[in-house]
């Protein structure tokens, strides 16, 4: 019998930043819309599309490839949390702040990208790059859950996020889900 060894971090670092990039999604769309006047309107508009839209796809594709390679883990429920305030944690770190920002100069523009960047890094380092509109858009609630001490020790996996269609997930409930990173995972059904 193969034995599992703990995880030493996160992992999967290019799919944690593009999943990161991916929920910055509706900032890029807004800052296409608002446009800017240091560059010409057309590649600032595709610069952000091509923000908005890469990352996503390749969210959509790290989905479809776990789906297709039945990447899945059996995973056991002891303590679950409620994000649904992360979702406000997300809209302030992201929307918020860039709302009335104007890129009338270099420094505006400076400023800007040390906002972007301090976000990215934490959403990076908090390991927040389950936050996504679009799971949220397609119905999904968003939980950490702590499998109980037995589990712990047998598969080496401490808290992990669970993307769920269920409204509720309680205390030793099984649950099948595919593996987009290390520590988030997406329920197969329900």
């Amino acid at each position: 019998m193969r034995r599992v060894r703990p995880q030493s971090g996160e992992g999967l670092r290019l799919v944690r930043l593009l999943m990161v990039l991916s929920s910055l999604c509706p900032l890029f769309v807004l800052m296409a819309i608002r446009g800017n006047s240091l560059f010409p309107e057309l590649y600032f508009v595709m610069m952000c599309l091509a923000l908005a839209i890469v990352p996503s796809i390749f969210l959509w594709l790290r989905v479809r490839t776990v789906q297709l390679q039945d990447d899945v883990r059996k995973l056991v429920v002891g303590q679950a949390e409620d994000h649904r305030s992360h979702v406000l944690v997300y809209l302030f770190a992201t929307l918020l702040p860039f709302y009335r920002e104007e890129l009338g100069s270099i420094r505006d523009l400076l400023a800007m990208c040390i906002a972007l960047g301090l976000i990215i890094f934490l959403f990076w380092r908090l390991n927040l790059h389950y936050l996504n509109v679009f799971f949220a858009f397609r119905g999904y609630f968003v939980f950490t859950v702590s499998p109980p001490e037995s589990e712990k020790t047998q598969n080496g996996l401490d808290n992990f996020v669970l993307i769920t269609k269920r409204k509720k997930v309680r205390e030793g409930q099984h649950i099948i889900a595919f593996r987009l990173s290390n520590t988030v995972y997406l329920e197969k059904s329900i």
